[in-house]
């Protein structure tokens, strides 16, 4: 049996991925203005300022390796293990966000 014709989907999918990537840099960015701004004490910012740094950092290694992954005409399924970590990211940037919100309503 020939392989398949992929077609669009890895294109599709990898400009997915950009995206994802591209939204998560603008929640940290927000929450970095919006914490700058609420006045927090300096330990507090910069405290959490690292945190979603490190977890953007991590976020954008794991698309990117995906993405990567994606130039063969069939990628590998994504491991549960990446897949954990992603899903991690994404509540550690929720936790923080909640914490960023809720220095702000104390304002």
């Amino acid at each position: 049996m020939p392989d398949r014709d992929p077609g669009l989907q890895p294109e599709r999918t990898r400009l997915a991925w950009r995206r994802t990537t591209l939204t998560c840099a603008a929640v940290v960015v927000l929450g970095g203005r919006a914490l700058l701004r609420s006045g927090a004490p300096v330990p507090v910012v910069v405290s959490l300022a690292a945190l979603t740094g490190l977890v953007w950092i991590v976020f954008l290694a794991v698309a990117d390796r995906r993405v990567r992954s994606l130039a063969t005409g069939r990628p590998p399924d994504l491991p549960h293990g990446p897949a954990w970590v992603l899903v991690g990211c994404t509540v550690a940037l929720a936790a923080v966000g909640a914490a960023v919100g809720g220095a702000v309503a104390a304002l």
